[in-house]
């Protein structure tokens, strides 16, 4: 889907798009649009539950006026000056909503909000509306013709339109890395295996990102056992990837460091998973996805940022030659792993991976993201990612990068009692503990592979997959915390 924007003043057909603040305060093209259609907007409001609230759509079909064949009251919520940028997504994204398989091809929108404020809010009803018009159809071969989005291009009618395109800009490249990223994550497993999402990252090169790949003979000399075990049941070879941007080379500065578990297909090995929902494994690589979409974003923006992007690529699967319960690793840092649960293995990966990256980059914090345990879905629900952190600040700007992203972060708890329950009786330590506190006792083993580098885990379990969708999200992959870091480092690590 296209999104443009133009001068003020909407066209005669199409579909037209007006708002309405709460209370049922119409905004001036409202008004006039009432005033054409003789009323039609007052006495549709007046018939239905439609208050203006946020988010809030209603459709008035052909009104008697115009040669509009449809108006779209759009709900802005509050008075203009409290709604954020985040709530004008939301606002693009409930639009695209109710219009995409509505017959509509094309929808004409009345920005009445002046200045560079009306411009930037302008840009972020355009984010939204171009996340929520995401598809993954590449196997749909029978799709009926009444069945597929008919919305092509939305027009937004803005006073500063050209600060609102300047403002898109940035912001249509976050989208497109959220488009590849959910790409990544709805894609089969027999398709998306480590090597051929290695060749994605390799795509990055284009942008200028430097990518480099380790396979099993690169990672079997740096002594990475732990990765490496997990993937030794797989017919794929196991690969490390690692992507650089030089956003700001004159920087003296330690670059950021960013990495993701990127597990492509998790059957739990020997320690077998059930087989119902077992499809959905797929998208245990959802981390790595994330991570791989932040470095195109960041790329496609030219960030003035110097940022590292590592992932651990591996396939656990239980042939003869996987790894056993009871089985003792030693991993990268030196440190002895008894694999207790052969389904634990997120960790495993991140653990050789965290390690690398500091021992190689010595970076300014490391942030890493995966879809690591079930308990956090039960302590979280599909609300909020939680997230481990070592430093207050990094844990305060990932909550606020969370708020102005809607991509929810909560933090959770670091303590050496819940790194007690990971000790092993013949290792340094195991890879999986009791049930009780499964999420902080994951984090903590994990923490023991920083090197007291300031760190954050984001545990996305619950995040990965959408099973309803949300207002910019539809459902399936969401690509959470493509647009979370990018707003983290956007916000706090890039020069004004």
């Amino acid at each position: 889907m296209k999104v443009s924007f133009a001068k003020p003043g909407l066209p005669a057909k199409g579909a037209l798009v007006v708002g309405v603040y709460e209370g049922k305060k119409l905004t001036a093209s409202a008004t006039e649009l009432d005033r054409k259609t003789k009323g039609a907007i007052t006495r549709a409001i007046s018939g239905s539950r439609f208050a203006g609230k946020a988010k809030q759509v209603l459709s008035i079909l052909a009104p008697a006026g115009t040669e509009a064949n449809r108006v779209v009251l759009i709900g802005l919520g509050k008075a203009k000056g409290e709604t954020k940028p985040v709530d004008f997504e939301a606002m693009g994204g409930a639009l695209v909503g109710e219009l995409a398989t509505s017959g509509a091809r094309e929808a004409a929108v009345a920005f009445d909000l002046a200045g560079e404020e009306g411009g930037i809010a302008a840009a972020h009803f355009a984010l939204g509306a171009k996340l929520r018009s995401y598809r993954f159809d590449k196997y749909r071969t029978k799709e009926k013709p009444e069945d597929k989005p008919t919305l092509q291009r939305i027009a937004i009618h803005v006073e500063a339109n050209r600060t609102a395109q300047r403002h898109y800009a940035d912001l249509e490249q976050v989208a497109e890395a959220v488009f590849f990223a959910r790409d990544l994550v709805s894609e089969a497993g027999n398709v998306m295996y480590p090597k051929s999402l290695a060749d994605q990252c390799r795509t990055l090169g284009d942008l200028g990102v430097k990518v480099e790949v380790l396979g099993v003979k690169e990672m079997t000399k740096l002594g990475m056992g732990a990765l490496l075990g997990v993937g030794q049941g797989s017919a794929h070879e196991s690969q490390l990837v690692v992507m650089q941007w030089q956003g700001d080379p004159r920087s003296k500065e330690k670059p950021l460091a960013f990495l993701g578990k990127g597990v492509t297909f998790d059957t739990g090995g020997i320690s077998l998973k059930p087989s119902a929902g077992m499809e959905d494994m797929k998208w245990d690589m959802g981390g790595s996805a994330a991570v791989i979409g932040l470095m195109r974003a960041l790329a496609g923006r030219k960030a003035k940022a110097n940022v590292v992007g590592i992932v651990g690529l591996v396939e656990n699967m239980p042939d003869g030659n996987a790894q056993r319960p009871g089985d003792v690793v030693k991993s990268m840092s030196g440190q002895t792993i008894e694999v207790n649960n052969t389904d634990a293995e997120g960790r495993l990966v991140l653990a050789d991976a965290l390690w690398y990256c500091q021992d190689r980059f010595k970076p300014r914090f490391m942030i890493d993201l995966a879809t690591l345990t079930g308990a956090i879905v039960i302590a979280l629900g599909h609300e909020f990612a939680g997230a481990f952190v070592t430093d207050d600040e990094l844990a305060d700007r990932l909550i606020d990068s969370g708020k102005a992203t809607s991509e929810g972060v909560w933090r959770m708890p670091l303590a050496e009692s819940y790194a007690r329950g990971m000790d092993s009786d013949i290792a340094d330590m195991k890879n999986s503990g009791s049930r009780d506190g499964g999420s902080c006792k994951a984090a903590m083993f994990m923490k023991r592979f920083t090197n007291d580098v300031p760190w954050a885990h984001l545990d996305i379990a619950g995040m990965a997959w959408s099973a309803k969708g949300n207002a910019v999200t539809p459902k399936g992959a969401t690509a959470y915390g493509v647009r979370l870091l990018d707003h983290l480092v956007r916000a706090y690590y890039e020069p004004k």
